[in-house]
C-alpha cells in the first residue's frame, strides 16, 4: 500500500509549468530520491508534499488523508532544509524542542525525545551548544534529528548533504541512510547528485521540465535508460551521432560501421558508457566492434584513467581504464584500438 501518494500533480506560474502532471506512489518505509538538473521541478513537487506549495492541479494523499489542502504544521512530514535553518540563539536541544513545542507537547514529554532524538544522530554530549559551536556535519545531523523528534509519517530531504566537503558527504549519507532503514521511515529526497541518488535510493525518480523521464531502481536507469537524456544524466556516456541503417547496423556520422542491437532505421544516437570499452591490439579484436584511434586527452583520477580518444574526425570516445601500477598508460598521441561488444552500445532515436 502506498504511503505517500502524488496523483496528477501539476504547479504553474503563468504560462510555466514547474510540476507537469506528476503521479507517484511511494511504499511504506521506501527512500525514494527525486533527481535532475537544476530548475526541474524536484524541490517544487518536494514542497507541494511538505505544504509549502499549493498545487494548481492534482492531489497529495499520506496514508489515508487527502493532505492537499492542509497548512505544513497540519501535516506530520519532517523536512531538512538545504540550508539546515536551524535558529541561530537557540541551543542544539531547543532547536529540536522547537517542533513539539509547536505542537503544544508537555516540557515534560519533550525531555525524554529530544534526547532520543540525538542519540539517534550521535549528538547527545551537544545538547547545550549553539549552532555556531557545530561543524557542518553536526549542523545536518541536528537538522534531522529536528525533523525525527516528533516521529514524522514522511521524512522530506531537500538536499540535505549539499554544504558539505565531499568526504564527509559520502559519511553522512550513508550515516542518514541507516538511520532510514532502522526507523523505517518513508523517505523522499532531492538531490541533482547522481552518485548520492544512487547509493542512496531504493528508486529513483528521473525528472526534467517539470515531467517524469523515468523511475526505476539504480540498475534499471543505468543499465536500461529510457531515453538518451537518462543515459546522459545517470552515469556517463559518450554519444556518437548517426543512423540506424537496417536491424543491428549503425552508421555514425564519420562513417563508422558499428554492430549494434535492435531494429529501425532513421536519425538516431548511440551512447558508450566509457567502463564498458576497451583497448585491444588490433590482432586480438575479438570484440563485435573494434576501431583505430588516437589518444588526445588523458585525466588522471587516481584508481582510474579517462582516455580521450579521437576515433575519426567526427567522433571521439572516453575509455576509462583502471590505473595499474605494472601497466604503463598510453600518452597523448598514440595510435590505439577501442573496442566495444554490440550490447555495449544502446541507440536512441532521433
Amino acid at each position: 500500500m502506498a504511503r505517500l501518494q502524488l496523483s496528477s500533480v501539476t504547479k504553474s506560474y503563468g504560462d510555466f509549468k514547474a510540476v507537469d502532471d506528476v503521479s507517484l506512489e511511494i511504499a511504506d518505509g521506501e527512500f525514494l530520491v527525486l533527481l535532475g538538473p537544476s530548475g526541474c521541478g524536484k524541490t517544487t513537487t518536494l514542497r507541494i508534499v511538505a505544504g509549502f506549495v499549493e498545487p494548481t492541479a492534482g492531489s497529495v494523499r499520506l496514508g489515508k488523508d487527502d493532505i492537499t489542502a492542509l497548512p505544513p504544521w497540519k501535516r506530520n512530514a519532517g523536512l531538512v532544509f538545504q540550508s539546515y535553518a536551524l535558529f541561530p540563539h537557540m541551543t542544539v536541544n531547543e532547536n529540536i524542542a522547537f517542533g513539539l513545542e509547536m505542537r503544544r507537547m508537555p516540557k515534560a514529554e519533550m525531555a525524554p525525545k529530544i534526547t532520543e532524538a540525538l542519540r539517534l544522530v550521535r549528538l547527545d554530549h551537544l545538547g547545550d551548544r549553539l549552532p555556531r559551536q557545530l561543524s557542518g556535519g553536526q549542523q545536518q545531523r541536528v537538522a534531522l534529528a529536528r525533523a525525527l523528534v516528533f516521529r514524522p509519517d514522511v521524512l522530506l530531504l531537500d538536499e540535505p548533504l549539499s554544504n558539505l566537503d565531499a568526504k564527509l558527504r559520502g559519511e553522512v549519507r550513508v550515516e542518514i541512510r541507516e538511520l532510514q532503514r532502522k526507523l523505517g521511515l518513508t523517505t523522499v529526497m532531492v538531490t541533482h547528485d547522481q552518485e548520492e541518488a544512487l547509493t542512496m535510493a531504493d528508486r529513483l525518480v528521473v525528472m526534467s521540465e517539470g515531467r517524469i523521464r523515468q523511475i526505476g531502481s539504480q540498475q534499471d536507469l543505468y543499465e536500461r535508460p529510457a531515453e538518451k537524456f537518462v543515459a546522459d544524466f545517470v552515469g556517463r556516456s559518450t554519444f556518437i551521432d548517426g543512423r540506424r541503417d537496417g536491424p543491428g547496423r549503425f552508421v555514425s556520422a564519420g562513417g563508422l560501421i558499428v554492430a549494434c542491437e535492435g531494429n529501425g532505421s532513421g536519425s538516431a544516437s548511440l551512447a558508450l558508457r566509457p567502463e564498458r570499452l576497451a583497448l585491444m591490439s588490433a590482432a586480438a579484436a575479438a570484440m563485435d566492434n573494434c576501431f583505430p584511434g588516437t589518444v588526445e586527452f588523458i585525466s588522471y583520477l587516481g584508481s582510474q584513467v579517462d582516455l580521450h580518444v579521437r576515433l575519426s574526425p567526427k567522433e571521439r570516445v572516453i575509455v576509462q581504464i583502471q590505473n595499474r601500477p605494472e601497466a604503463p598508460l598510453p600518452v597523448i598521441g598514440e595510435q590505439v584500438h577501442v573496442g566495444w561488444s554490440k550490447s555495449t552500445g544502446r541507440v536512441f532515436q532521433s
